[in-house]
């Protein structure tokens, strides 16, 4: 069972890293470039910034995907997805999913050019929805983590 230990450790210090990441990113980042830097500005600089965190992202991403595929596999935990009160289970999966597919398929082959045309029209309006986007992302990823760590303490929401 020592490899499933080490697996929920990587799972842990994947979604702490990238987590952790998405949370200074909108609580802190976002808000400083707001301040700090003209519309113009501020696109280009989120740019910057989000190329270098996206590796992590993808990295910590994947982490936490097979350690999460290794734990469900190894405890053969498949039918806990049948089951109502392990709603956290498709939360994980569907942030899990969401984010994957942002970092793997949609931002390389669509939403990067719809950001680029997006802040040539209108950057501070661009800048806006990546705000709320980034928001709306880490509230559901909270609640999630909130709804997991509570969940494998014994305690189910609903």
């Amino acid at each position: 069972m020592s490899e499933f230990v080490l697996a929920r450790a990587l799972h842990v210090l994947g979604v702490v890293l990238w987590i952790g990441g998405v949370a200074m990113v909108t609580t802190v980042l976002l808000p400083a470039v707001r301040e700090l830097k003209t519309p113009e500005e501020r696109v280009v600089f989120f740019e910057t910034v989000e190329r270098r965190f996206a590796w992590q992202s993808r990295g910590t991403t994947l982490l936490t995907g097979l350690s999460g595929f290794y734990m469900v596999h190894t405890l053969g935990a498949w039918h806990w997805y049948l089951e109502p009160s392990r709603w956290y289970l498709h939360a994980m999966t569907a942030v899990w999913l969401l984010f994957t597919l942002m970092l793997f398929v949609f931002e390389p082959l669509f939403l990067h050019g719809w950001f680029e045309r997006s802040a040539e029209r209108d950057p501070t309006g661009t800048f806006r929805r990546i705000e709320r986007m980034h928001r709306v992302l880490l509230a559901l990823s909270l609640v999630t983590v909130a709804a997991a760590v509570s969940a494998s303490h014994g305690w189910l929401w609903f």
